[in-house]
């Protein structure tokens, strides 16, 4: 008994022991913060490295997107001793209540958290951490104070990086970089108070390959704090790598030149090499300067006026402008109702304008003429028998049934959707369906009449410039495409695998021969619409819209590929408020074109008037 005994009060005392271990250590990293506080005080013992960004090539080699070194000004106030604001104020060129005022923006830009056992809010700030006082200043800026900050303790200047732009160019497609706030520093353990993120663009997309990997350098201090030797001979450390440059498909030339021909206009162009899907260009009008955007000063002194700006230069036009098609919408039609066997390409309809308003022209007898002449007449009719098949004894049953098939050619274009692309803020335009007549009109109360405007890429219709010179790309291409993409190369390792798989449209290759065919004659022969696009030595495929706008002017439209045979460009230009689509796009798409096939232009006379010509441009204030 006495042994059970004994036994028994050593294994009360050992659960006691156990209980109050679990009870202290509960304490320690549940309820008491100050355990917490001192295991990251070790923790910053290490130094992390932040490696350069990735820098960015486009299709020739040409650097587009560097780094250039500032200067972080860095404080941490656990080892600031005695400041003499004043002084320290007249040092960086400040007032006193400034310095004060970013001290307390610096604490209330960490946030806190609840301590739900304590039930207490406690700041995500901590005094032993390095934040930035000051960020981006240049190497001159940097001298100024540099020689100084001995006499104020717990400052000291830090090397980093800065994105730069040599071509000023391409603003929308590259995107920028602005400082991490606490929740993304809470997410992603990669970064800390004053590290950058892409926020838009190609450096939001490709980010973490653009950041690269972070080393960690460990490190003595003195009883002062202070660094003295690495530890160990630097055994423990890892060094940062700088990620492997992201090469793209774009042509910042071309880039650059198309930018030059929509100053002051508004409206977009978008430039596809079919074969690959990559974009060689991609202009949203009006652009900007992306050095605009470098850095936290930039950004507060420059992005207030880029978004007061009532040209909307911030505004993505090619991946969010919806835009209704207009007439080279036809060319689709033109192919889903060959497809559906209710016209071939011999089929001629009357230009009959009590049907639908339509500009003078002989009838067409084909479709190559119907897209020569732009006949709207002729897709009424063709779209017509598309939708009412007479499938369905009830017209409004077999408008409902027509429509379904329609929509199934149109999603096999890449419409109605998102493509998936490498940059975000896209928008899927709209390709109505059964479903949203249905809510407009009621179940089986409406028909082809009622939705007729469909047929020449007006009313519900609305496409991003996108996906309208993905359209010219299937062309080009007789019936499929890769998801147009910017990034030709992520490293060594080529475009990502999604932009490696070739889509398939639904419609056979044999009915894209007379659709090109018009596109030809849109061009070459008289009687196109298209006639300013027109190129020597080069058989330019196209077709012009004229879209139309109910606040305002019409919009001009042209899209086009060249040459006719083994395509390489497929383009569309989109100027908002210019009128007839002959007039403005074609020749704005002549040019581009020219200049990426033969490097440069021959009709100077054109790009002059073009550069020079203002359309519906409001001067900012």
């Amino acid at each position: 008994m006495n042994l059970d005994a004994r036994r028994n009060v050593i294994l009360i005392f050992i659960i006691l022991m156990i209980g109050v271990y679990v009870v202290k250590l509960f304490y320690m990293q549940v309820v008491d913060d100050t355990w917490t506080l001192r295991a990251q005080e070790i923790a910053e013992k290490r130094k992390v490295v932040f490696p350069p960004r990735g820098v960015i090539f486009d299709r020739n080699g040409k650097k587009i997107v560097t780094n250039q070194t500032y200067y972080n000004l860095m404080m941490v106030e656990d080892s600031i001793v005695d400041l003499d604001t004043a002084a320290f104020a007249k040092l960086i060129g400040w007032t006193p209540k400034q310095v004060k005022e970013r001290f307390k923006e610096i604490v209330e830009g960490e946030g806190s958290y609840y301590n739900k056992i304590s039930k207490k809010r406690t700041s995500n700030y901590q005094k032993i951490r390095a934040y930035p006082f000051l960020k981006d200043l240049t190497l001159e800026e940097m001298s100024l104070i540099a020689p100084h900050l001995a006499n104020f303790k717990g400052f000291y200047e830090e090397a980093t990086s800065a994105r730069n732009y040599p071509y000023k160019s391409a603003a929308n497609i590259l995107g920028y970089l602005s400082e991490v706030n606490a929740e993304e520093i809470k997410e992603d353990a990669f970064y800390k108070p004053g590290n950058n993120i892409g926020r838009s663009g190609i450096e939001r997309f490709y980010e973490k390959h653009l950041r690269g990997i972070k080393g960690i350098k460990y490190i003595v201090t003195s009883a002062l704090n202070n660094a003295i030797e690495s530890y160990a001979d630097g055994k423990y450390d890892t060094t940062a790598r700088q990620a492997e440059p992201l090469r793209m498909g774009m042509d910042i030339e071309l880039q650059f030149y198309g930018e030059k021909l929509m100053q002051n206009k508004k409206g977009c162009i978008v430039v596809i090499e079919p074969q690959s899907g990559e974009i060689l260009s991609m202009v949203s009008a009006p652009s900007y300067d992306p050095n605009l955007l470098v850095g936290k000063r930039n950004i507060s002194a420059n992005y207030p006026k880029l978004v007061n700006d009532p040209n909307l230069p911030l505004f993505p036009r090619p991946l969010q402008a919806e835009y209704p098609p207009g007439s080279i919408f036809k060319l689709v039609q033109s192919l889903i109702a060959m497809q559906e066997g209710v016209i071939t390409s011999h089929t001629g309809f009357p230009c009959d304008k009590d049907l639908v308003g339509c500009h003078n022209h002989p009838s067409a007898r084909n479709i190559a003429e119907a897209i020569q002449y732009s006949c709207n007449p002729y897709y009424y009719m063709a779209v017509r028998r598309v939708i009412q098949q007479k499938v369905k004894k009830n017209i409004n049953e077999d408008a409902a049934y027509g429509l379904q098939k329609w929509n199934r050619y149109i999603q096999s274009f890449g419409l109605g959707e998102k493509l998936d692309t490498d940059v975000s803020g896209q928008r899927p335009g709209l390709i109505p369906n059964v479903a949203f007549y249905d809510k407009w009109y009621g179940h089986n109360a409406w028909a082809f009449s009622t939705i007729r405007s469909i047929s020449i890429g007006q009313g519900e219709v609305k496409l991003t410039p996108l996906q309208m010179a993905n359209i010219v790309a299937i062309i080009a291409n007789k019936g499929w495409y890769y998801t147009p993409h910017f990034v030709r190369s992520v490293g060594k390792s080529g475009a990502l695998e999604q932009f490696r798989k070739k889509h398939w449209t639904m419609i056979d290759q044999k009915h894209f021969d007379p659709v090109i065919e018009g596109m030809r004659r849109v061009v070459n022969e008289p009687g196109g619409t298209g006639e300013l696009a027109r190129l020597e030595n080069i058989i330019v495929c196209g077709k012009t819209g004229t879209v139309q706008n109910p606040h305002g002017e019409d919009h001009s439209v042209f899209f086009a590929f060249a040459p006719m045979e083994n395509p390489k460009i497929a383009i569309a230009v989109f100027v908002e408020n210019a009128g007839w689509g002959g007039t403005w796009a074609a020749p704005i798409a002549s040019l581009m074109i020219e200049k990426y096939l033969k490097g440069k232009v021959s009709n100077l006379d054109q790009e002059k008037l073009i550069i020079d010509t203002k359309i519906a441009y409001k001067r900012p204030r």
